[in-house]
């Protein structure tokens, strides 16, 4: 009888997390949503913007398409200047043009533009790296076959290098996922933001520990998502 008094004694201690979870539910969703948003379009943003940056790169390489070694020089040093700076001085640093572009520094819409700066220069490079890992011997026998430089990008270069390129998403959306929690600390919403304002200000840890679970669960779906596509197209 001792024994089972003290047993339900030790889950009673555990009824003011079980109603903590009940009452910060909604708070615990809408953050997640925030961050599923923050990240979704970071991604996408980066993505737009890294791979013009690696074409241009990739066409104007010393050994690419149309060697043009100035333009070459000018947007490898912008990429290398740009994955420079750590994200947290950027974050700060750029919060005059987050307002022009989005009216605000603060909230999840205003977290994405810093994401999005913050990723495009990696994305770049990595999207470089997986066209330039291409067999020079097809491209080479699709310009003997009379392939212009754009069918060659897009029929050669872009199939050839997409397995590898998914992979590489998963590499981004889960650095930006890191980011985005990194971005709730300073007002920036989210996971991040919750797991500060309840867990670390309020000293609530089961709040942050739930924070991690949900962010260790994005991370596993994220790469799984992004594992299957690479076998379906490799």
């Amino acid at each position: 009888m001792f024994a089972m008094s003290e047993a339900w004694g030790g889950l009673d201690a555990f009824l003011p997390l079980w109603d903590r979870l009940q009452d910060k539910l909604p708070e615990i969703l809408a953050a997640t949503w925030e961050t599923t948003h923050m990240v979704l379009l970071s991604t996408l943003f980066s993505l737009l913007i890294g791979f013009f940056l690696a074409i241009l790169m990739i066409v104007t390489n010393p050994i690419g398409l149309r060697p043009w070694r100035t333009v070459y020089q000018i947007v490898d040093f912008v990429v290398n200047l740009g994955r420079s700076f750590p994200f947290i001085i950027l974050l700060i640093a750029i919060i005059p043009f987050t307002r022009f572009v989005v009216g605000t520094s603060i909230g999840s819409a205003a977290a994405i533009v810093p994401l999005t700066v913050a990723a495009a220069p990696f994305v770049a490079r990595l999207i470089e790296t997986c066209f330039l890992e291409v067999d020079r011997g097809v491209v080479e026998a699709a310009r003997s076959f009379g392939a212009s430089n754009v069918q060659i990008i897009f029929r050669v270069l872009i199939p050839e290098a997409l397995p590898s390129i998914i992979l590489n998403v998963a590499v981004i959306a889960i650095t930006l996922l890191g980011y985005s929690a990194m971005a709730g600390t300073v007002g920036g919403g989210g996971l991040g933001d919750l797991a500060v304002k309840y867990g670390y200000n309020r000293f609530q840890v089961d709040i942050m520990i739930y924070s991690v679970i949900i962010l260790c669960a994005m991370v596993l779906l994220i790469q799984g998502i992004c594992n299957f596509l690479y076998k379906i197209l490799r």
